[in-house]
């Protein structure tokens, strides 16, 4: 029996969480969204499912006002973080809600994280929310949408990141290429200041890195580690 769309997404869904958590992006808490193609349904985790093991089984189908429309299970307790980005955000088709070891050091040290390698690049301007509590209230979500808006990664004070795309392979890519960058610069600057790239660096490498080839060959990447 062939898969249908929907399966398929799932099932790419399902595997890039499990990577996620490979790569220390998420724990036992984390989770990851896609918009269904042509409704106004998103694909996300179960929040009782295992990160380290979560199948296609394990995501559930919502709208956004957060009603469970198919599958089993209940959705993680900061859905709006989901649902009012993609309320606000037709170009945003993937969130992911991180809670990256790197990254996170720097809204704990107040630091501003800055491109410093190629990875870095792609990245764009990383606004930080400064309110490190749980986004599972409505007056918070709204406000976390509001600041994220024109940017693709927001960083969350003392907690995480929220890392979104056009697709689940293009999220997956941006947070990992945002820890990558994290650590770059935490240990450049053990040894001294961490130089960012120039503008002219940033701009000739963003059009060769930001390929669809490119992309894919991180994923499969990490593929090949699960």
């Amino acid at each position: 029996m062939s898969r249908t769309p929907t399966q398929t997404l799932k099932e790419q869904l399902a595997v890039s969480i499990r990577m996620m958590e490979q790569a220390n992006h998420i724990d036992f808490n984390g989770h990851m969204s896609t918009r269904v193609p042509e409704t106004d349904f998103i694909l996300i985790n179960s929040a009782p499912a295992s990160r380290s093991t979560i199948t296609a089984d394990d995501v559930i189908m919502i709208d956004l006002q957060g009603n469970v429309i198919e599958g089993d299970g209940r959705p993680p307790n900061e859905l709006l973080i989901h649902t009012e980005i993609y309320k606000r955000r037709k170009d945003i088709q993937t969130i992911a809600h991180t809670h990256p070891r790197w990254s996170t050091l720097f809204t704990i040290a107040k630091i501003p994280l800055r491109p410093v390698v190629i990875q870095g690049a792609v990245l764009g301007e990383i606004p930080v929310f400064p309110k490190s509590q749980s986004i599972s209230e409505q007056e918070i979500a709204d406000e976390l949408a509001e600041k994220l808006a024109g940017h693709h990664i927001i960083l969350l004070k003392a907690h995480g990141a929220v890392v979104t795309g056009a697709s689940i392979v293009e999220t997956f890519v941006r947070s990992v290429f945002l820890e990558e960058n994290a650590y770059r610069q935490y240990m450049a600057s053990q040894m001294a200041y961490a130089h960012s790239l120039g503008d002219e660096d940033i701009q000739m490498t963003k059009s060769v890195i930001w390929r669809p080839n490119n992309l894919q060959k991180v994923w499969d990447y990490h593929y090949s580690k699960l």
